[in-house]
């Protein structure tokens, strides 16, 4: 019984997520800050499953690992979320009232139509874009860090590198007139499969879920250790892309990481992309010192 209570946890975690969204007072719908709270409340209580049914003992939480992972949600909570609102989003509106463009029929769609256009119109953007990091080398520097990680837990999805956490948050959602409150669904509902997906909990969904959505099962098979594992299952939420795209790869990994499973520091993680050029620069500082 408890098992399959647990099963059923991500698909009932979000139908409690889409009702909150559609049926809390306007006041708390149309405030950012309400995505913020019920963010974390939707991590916090996923961290927690954690300590009650784990799914592996070598991915058991330690202190180190458990502050690391909430400074990177703190990170992504205010910084990148500033540097996507001024950098991308703000731009995008304004390019949208520059060229006229006007979408009115769209915040008359349902709700749920609303929110799934959403869904899909983030995690489309965002499954090319973990794509091309996987599959060319400037951009696979800033992505990386995110598969040194040597074990997942809830909170692993915000780690890695801050230019990859940037380019991740991108999309086009701004051009089109959707309701504030149907944007936060969409939103949460992404962050929450993404948090099941990367959490240490023994709970395998039911097979109608992880047809569409990403479970844990299928994206530690894509942190696994060999390449050619890390090149399928790039959805970070709707593994429906994936089937229909080809990349879709059935299994589980259970040991995660790369480069011989070296976890990097917060530091190590931020200048991983300009390690070739620093590397490069003290070779020639060697070289003119030894000449």
């Amino acid at each position: 019984m408890k098992t399959r209570a647990l099963n059923l946890l991500p698909p009932a975690t979000i139908a409690v997520v889409v009702a909150f969204w559609m049926l809390a007072p306007k006041a708390w719908v149309n405030n950012p800050l309400s995505l913020v709270i019920a963010g974390c409340v939707t991590l916090a209580f996923v961290q927690a499953l954690e300590w009650v049914h784990e799914r592996h003992v070598t991915w058991r939480l330690t202190w180190r690992e458990f502050f690391t992972d909430l400074f990177y949600v703190i990170l992504g909570y205010t910084v990148i979320n500033w540097l996507s609102t001024h950098l991308a989003e703000d731009p995008l509106t304004a390019l949208k009232a520059a060229l006229h463009i006007s979408t009115p029929w769209a915040e008359h769609l349902p709700f749920l139509v609303q929110a799934a256009l959403v869904i899909v119109l983030i995690e489309f953007g965002q499954y090319w874009m973990h794509r091309l990091m996987h599959n060319f080398t400037p951009f696979w520097m800033t992505h990386a860090p995110h598969h040194h990680i040597t074990q997942l837990n809830a909170m692993k999805g915000a780690v890695g590198n801050p230019i990859e956490l940037f380019l991740i948050s991108l999309s086009v959602v701004a051009l089109f007139d959707f309701s504030l409150p149907a944007v936060f669904c969409g939103v949460h509902v992404l962050s929450t499969v993404s948090i099941y997906a990367h959490a240490n909990v023994r709970s395998d969904p039911p097979r109608w879920y992880a047809f569409f959505f990403t479970t844990i099962r299928n994206h530690s098979l894509h942190h696994s250790v060999p390449l050619e594992d890390t090149r399928s299952n790039y959805a970070n939420s709707l593994i429906l892309i994936d089937r229909i795209f080809g990349t879709f790869k059935d299994g589980e990994g259970v040991v995660v990481g790369q480069d011989e499973r070296k976890r990097l520091s917060i530091w190590d993680q931020t200048v991983f992309p300009f390690m070739p050029l620093i590397k490069m620069i003290k070779a020639r500082r060697d070289q003119s010192a030894a000449a």
